[in-house]
């Protein structure tokens, strides 16, 4: 539903300056990782497809960055040539988007917020601008967001110490056409010259959700997130049937056809052991989903009908060794930055959606190559990356979880854990 969105990075980080001299405050690191990864992985998992960068302060650290480690996005930067305010910044960077209702986050704040429950509120009401709110207790370094029963925002209180509140997350839903509209400055902010000075003439929404909140704006909270974001290990003895098992295709279950691919079933040769490999797994997950990108199609060098008499005769002879394949999803798209072709999520998500029960964080996404290990890194998986002909040499990457030389040898070490 909510397909764009705005990640406003012009921050200088001010108050970080000891900890991360020298980088916009996005960038900072956390563990292992700049915190923006963060952030642009949890919009991914949420179905976001595409990105508007607003940038400001030394913004070609983060163009390099956006380019080395996500070309697979669909994104453009928008670069403020002088500070606009957040308002000011946000209606530049509105100004290059599409559609008509586009999210707005901040690159230093990660609010695992659910999206799709955002937007069906931002539509049903018509909104101006619908904002998400956190719930906190005891705090004075935020003012309070108040709501009335039906949503609608009747007020913005000042920062002072309070009990308990609902604070304003810096997560908004614009209709971008209504505020494209508006007469305002070049410069403004958008909290005090926008939402504040027109609650009573406008629409503004608020849904509340009290999701994961981390803002690094301040050393104690970079600190904190260090330890939070740190990517849990993958334990074996935890996988049972409220798990789910994507599996890549080629270098996975079946052999990797040399620089080419399969173009019948004739030329479909199962990797050793992998029939029996899932027959196995098939007794732990409770999903075992197949997503592969499929490229050969779009490149006109096979049809559809010959991959799915591959794809019929690869589930029929797994369902003869006692195995299954819940769902199996492909994408023929040839554009890298097309949100279904992996490393974008757009396969898991339809699967998601067809299978509500599955949970991002109980999935273990198996594959031959880093394409594969970024899904799973973009979904909030584990990883298990299969050796094959194609792996090449990867060493201890932090998108890696475990590593193995054939689904059989995964599939050995799975039984052993869960039927010893």
């Amino acid at each position: 539903m909510i397909k764009e969105a705005i990640i406003l990075a012009g921050g200088l980080g001010t108050r970080l300056k000891d900890a991360v001299p020298d980088l916009p405050k996005s960038m900072a690191p956390i563990a292992g990782l700049p915190f923006l990864a963060y952030v642009i992985r949890h919009l991914l998992s949420e179905g976001i497809e595409e990105f508007i960068f607003s940038l400001g302060y030394k913004h070609e650290f983060i163009e390099e960055f956006i380019i080395k480690k996500f070309p697979y996005l669909n994104y453009q930067f928008v670069i403020e040539e002088q500070p606009l305010g957040t308002g000011g910044a946000i209606r530049f960077a509105l100004s290059r988007a599409t559609h008509r209702d586009v999210l707005i986050v901040n690159g230093d704040t990660l609010y695992k917020i659910d999206i799709e429950s955002l937007g069906e509120l931002h539509i049903a009401t018509q909104a101006d601008c619908t904002m998400v709110l956190k719930p906190m207790r005891r705090f004075d370094r935020y003012g309070v967001v108040e709501i009335d029963d039906d949503s609608r925002v009747k007020r913005f209180t000042e920062k002072k110490f309070v009990e308990k509140g609902n604070i304003n997350g810096g997560i908004y839903l614009i209709n971008r056409i209504s505020f494209l509209k508006k007469s305002l400055p070049r410069i403004f902010s958008f909290e005090k010259d926008y939402l504040a000075r027109n609650v009573e003439s406008h629409l503004f929404y608020g849904m509340i959700q009290n999701k994961y909140f981390v803002d690094i704006g301040i050393p104690e909270d970079y600190d904190r997130a260090q330890h939070d974001l740190k990517y849990p290990s993958l334990l074996l003895r935890d996988v049972d049937s409220s798990w789910t098992l994507f599996l890549d295709r080629d270098g996975v279950i079946n052999v990797n056809k040399d620089e080419s691919y399969v173009f019948h079933k004739g030329e479909f040769e199962f990797a050793n052991g992998a029939t029996d490999a899932i027959s196995t797994l098939s007794k732990v997950f409770g999903k075992i989903i197949v997503v592969t990108n499929q490229r050969g199609i779009g490149k006109g060098l096979m049809d559809e009908k010959a991959l799915g008499e591959i794809h019929q005769h690869m589930i029929d002879e797994i369902q003869n060794a006692g195995g299954r394949i819940d769902a199996l999803y492909y994408c023929v798209i040839n554009d890298d930055k097309h949100h279904d072709r992996k490393p974008n999520p757009g396969m898991p998500l339809e699967a998601a959606m067809m299978f509500p029960d599955i949970d991002f964080s109980k999935s273990i996404m198996v594959g031959d190559k880093m394409s594969d290990m970024e899904l799973g890194r973009n979904i909030g998986a584990f990883t298990v990356l299969i050796n094959s002909n194609l792996t090449g040499n990867m060493g201890d990457h932090p998108d890696i979880d475990l590593k193995f030389e054939s689904l059989k040898d995964f599939a050995v070490k799975v039984s052993e854990i869960n039927f010893s």
